[in-house]
This record gives structure tokens, sequence and C-alpha cells, in this order.
């Protein structure tokens, strides 16, 4: 393994470009893109404080290996399509990154690009220490059209046909717009010259390079996989989804597409499936087990199976994506507070498909599951296990599920502390309102359009009623606490229109309801007397709302 270094500049310039001793590429089992905006400029202020930025790993080949560019107008949108990159394969030299993606993909953004339409700007200025966010030197990703003095673009310091810095300072002075001071124009003199010689800095990166092209016997594809998963495995870099998806796409070059396609088809009913539930399905479907260990994609057959039945695989998990949307409560992501509550339904369609066909209880099967929880946490030995007993009764028998839910320990009754527990913030008050609001459309082609959870009686207005303080005797205290503000009886749900601008926000509900007709009030479960609408008698509009829900829910409490 050789260690080398080289300027930023340089190896910026490095990036893409085939012209340059190969290039560097990102192959294709590194994951997307994830830094934001604020990451990246604190690489850059790291970057003129002189702090080390760690080292990268680089493999040097002239095998075929699957690999993209560096993106260099970011849009939070190719975190998902990484196909819009890919680069066709070829036999001559290149430099694939293992380890470092993230700052030199950053690196480029700054120097070379864009980050949603916007350049990354320097506050010439800046150089004090702000002690709240640790940041010495200031950067903004800035509109071109509207940023001004003292921040200046900073690829055009960096890259300024100016060999003189000298005429770099004096063309920053004129565009200052006002007569800068000798300590304002010696900082820009300062900075100017930092900036040059930072990142013309021979030392700037260092590198460890694997190299296949002189050393073939030494660093095989295998070989390289492996180390990039042991490279990339401490902290939180890569999670174990990511370390497996390398493997599979080390061996499967079109796993890539195949897994964005599926997502793709997946969520465009609003629902956010994401690549860790579709492998655990994948390892779950071919009686793998569904817990995540690198060593199950390492075994014999387990990655040419997902490949081979890929499609039978994908047509499965789309059935049960289609049936949940169509056919039940759940018609949006925010109600699936675990989506590993499919993956047993994902197996009885993918297993046992005449099973499938005549199902029956599932929406209870779904309910009862996710509002108790019983798929949160690890449950890898739930799925497990009421998969087995799906093989050996070679059907879908709620009973039997829920026995097999509460033999893992795990509860499955919602007890009146837990249902009232359900309020404003609670992971399943949109999965409750999904059931609840059966007429709602939680599929708008514009997402801020979803339907929204309001307040009846506003945060802001209950905070203004107090109560007396046993220490002073004066009416001081906030009398309703987060908990009775956020309460389950206090919510309802709107829709987007209703709850924007000029709609209900922290109108009291004595306003509110007062042009409402009884529809609309049966509707949302409200008592009827107006008196109980007022702040004054809040508490006994919760006692009577509570009444209402109890009686829509009787069923799901009994």
């Amino acid at each position: 393994m050789k260690a080398q270094k080289l300027s930023i500049r340089k190896i910026v310039s490095y990036l893409n470009d085939p012209d340059e001793d190969g290039g560097f590429w990102l192959p294709n089992i590194q994951r997307p893109f994830v830094w934001s905006e604020d990451q990246i400029c604190r690489l850059f202020d790291s970057i003129l404080r002189q702090y080390p930025i760690s080292t990268l790993l680089i493999w040097r080949t002239k095998m075929e290996v699957r690999r993209r560019k560096f993106i260099d107008n970011f849009k939070e949108e190719h975190r998902k399509h990484l196909s819009y990159f890919k680069v066709p394969d070829n036999k001559k030299k290149k430099f694939l990154v293992l380890d470092g993606q993230q700052r030199l993909q950053s690196l480029f953004i700054g120097l070379r690009g864009s980050y949603d339409g916007k350049e990354l700007y320097h506050d010439i200025l800046s150089g004090e220490l702000n002690e709240p966010d640790d940041v010495k030197f200031r950067f903004k990703f800035l509109d071109p059209r509207s940023a001004a003095f003292p921040y200046i673009r900073f690829k055009d310091i960096v890259f300024s046909n100016e060999i003189r810095n000298r005429l770099i300072v004096e063309r920053i002075v004129n565009q200052a717009g006002r007569q800068l001071s000798k300590t304002e124009e010696d900082k820009v003199k300062d900075h100017v010259d930092l900036i040059r010689a930072t990142i013309a800095n021979e030392d700037g990166i260092g590198y460890q390079e694997l190299d296949s092209i002189d050393e073939p016997e030494l660093y095989k594809e295998d070989d390289v996989v492996e180390i990039f998963i042991r490279a990339n495995s401490g902290g939180t870099r890569l999670g174990k989804s990511d370390l497996l998806f390398s493997l599979l796409t080390s061996s499967w070059d079109e796993a890539d597409d195949k897994m964005e396609i599926l997502l793709d088809e997946l969520n465009k009913q609003g629902f956010a499936f994401n690549r860790d539930f579709i492998l655990k399905t994948c390892l779950t479907l071919l009686d793998q087990g569904a817990r995540y260990d690198v060593e199950k994609f390492r075994k014999k057959g387990v990655r040419e199976n997902i490949e081979k039945k890929w499609d039978e695989i994908r047509a499965a998990t789309k059935d049960v994506a289609d049936f949940v949307q169509g056919s039940t409560f759940i018609r949006c992501d925010k109600a699936l507070p675990s989506y590993l509550v499919l993956i047993p339904l994902v197996y009885l369609r993918y297993h046992f498909l005449t099973a499938w066909d005549t199902k029956q209880n599932v929406e209870r099967y779904l309910l009862r599951s996710l509002l108790a929880g019983a798929f949160s946490g690890t449950p890898d030995q739930v799925i497990d296990d009421t998969v087995n007993k799906m093989k050996d009764i070679k059907k879908f028998d709620q009973n039997e599920m829920f026995g097999v839910i509460r033999s893992a320990g795990r509860s499955l009754e919602l007890t009146e502390d837990r249902f009232w527990a359900i309020g404003y913030g609670s992971a399943n008050i949109h999965l409750l309102f999904n059931l609840w609001y059966r007429d709602f459309n939680y599929t708008p082609s514009y997402a801020n359009n979803l339907p929204q959870i309001d307040h009846i009686f506003p945060q802001s207005l209950l905070k203004t009623v107090k109560s007396r303080s046993p220490d002073t005797g004066r009416m001081s205290i906030t009398k309703y606490k987060e908990g009775d503000r956020n309460q389950l009886a206090n919510c309802m749900l709107l829709t987007a229109r209703e709850n924007g601008a000029g709609g209900k926000g922290d109108t009291p509900p004595d306003e509110w309801f007062k042009d409402k007709n009884l529809a609309y009030l049966d509707q949302h479960l409200i008592p009827h007397n107006p008196e109980l609408w007022k702040l004054e008698r809040f508490e006994d509009f919760i006692t009577e709302r509570k009444i209402l829900i109890k009686a829509k829910f009787a069923d799901l409490l009994s």
C-alpha cells in the first residue's frame, strides 16, 4: 500500500477527468452523498484552519468495475438517483475512491459546482472564532444573483486567473461597494494569501493507494470489497445494509439500478420504503433469517439467488405495498411507524400465492401490531417466528400470528392508558387518524398538501391559563402542561388548506366551530354544545370528547 499526497487544488482536478492519469471516480459500492450544506461549510472552515481532514483510501485499477462520476451541481433528488452519474465500463487505468467520498464530493461541489443551485461563498472579513458554533472562517451557499460583500465566491479566489494575490485583493476591494478600512483591507489580503497557499499546499490531502495494476495478485476485486467494508464499518459512516449492499453490487452489476427502480415504484403512492427494508426482506424470503449478518451475503448462493429471483421478490413486495395502500386504512408513510410488520406478508405472497389470494383479517393484524409496537426495536426474532409459523401452516391466520408475537414476549394489548398516550407528536397518531379520517386524501400530488394534525385548543391559548404558585401565592404557573395540550382529545386532522395561511392557525375553537355544520362536528368528534368550546371549559371539553373517541374505537379497545 502506497502513501501519497496531493494539493486540494490538484486532487479536485483529478475528479471525473480521465486525462488526469485516469481520473478519480466512485465505485458502484459507494452509498449516496449525504452531507448537508452546513457540513460542507465546516469542512472548508477546517481546511482554512489547517486542520487535518483524514486520509483517503484509493484503488488504482484497470478492471471493468462499475463506477460513477462525482456530482458537480448537486440536487437533493440525486441522493436517490445515482444512475444519472454512471460511467461506461472500460479497461483503462482509473482511481476509485473507497473511503473519503463525502470529503471529496464536498470539495468538488464547493470548488467546481453548486448545491441546489447555490454556490459556495466565503465571508472574506471573517476570522474570529464564533464560540456557539465553533466556526472561525464563515462559509455559506448563496444564490450568485443575491450574494453581496463581504461574501465572495470561493472558487473565484482559488482559481483566479490573476497570478499575483495583490491583484485578487484589489478586485475584491473594488467589489465591496464602499471604502474599506485599513484593517479590513489587511484582512482581505491575509485571507487571499491563506486560501491560495492552503489550497495549493502539496501536503493538502494524503491518501493510501491500493495498486491492482502493478500488484494484480495482491489486490483482487473481492479483496478490495473486503477492504472497503472494513474501512467503512467503524463509527456511523455506513450501516449494515450499506455493507451488505456493497457485497451485492460487487457481484451483480445491475443491483443499483434494480433497487432504484423498485423503490421508485413502491414510493410513488406516498410511502418511504428504503434499501434497508428490501435487503432484510430478501434475506427473509430466502430463508436466511431477518437478522443482518455480512457472512450471509458471503455465503455461496445467497447473492446469486437475490439476482436470480429478483423479479419474483419485486412482484411480491409490490403486491403487498399495493394491497396496503389500496385495501387497508394505511395510506401514507406516516401511518406506518414500522415497515417491518409487512415482511411476513411479503413472505406469504412470495411462497404461498394461493393463501395470499384468500387471506383474511390482515387489516386487524396490521392495526394491532403497529399500535402496540410489536415490530419496533429489534424485531428480527419476531419476523423469523411469524414466517416460520406460516411455513408450518402455509397460510395467514391472524390468531396464529398473534400467538407467535405474544410468545416472543411482545404485547398486542391496547390498554386505555396506551391508547390515550397517543397524542400530538406520537409515532402512532397518523396511524390512528388514517383509521379515523377515512375520507381524507393522504396521497396528494404535492407533499405539502398532506393532511395536518392540529390542536383544537391552540397551545398558545392554553399557555395563557395560569394557576397559583404554592411558593408565592401568585397566578404564575402554566396550568396546562405539555401533556395536557398535546393529548389525543385535543387533536384533530385538518386539510392543508384549512390549516394553511389564513386558516385555523391559533383560532380558538369557539370561533372556529361556530359556523361549522353538524356533519363537520361529527367527522371530528366535536361535542355539539358550544359552551364546551370556550377556554374556561377546556377540561369539560376533553372529558366529553374522550367519550366520543372511546365510542368510535370501542372495538379496538375491547
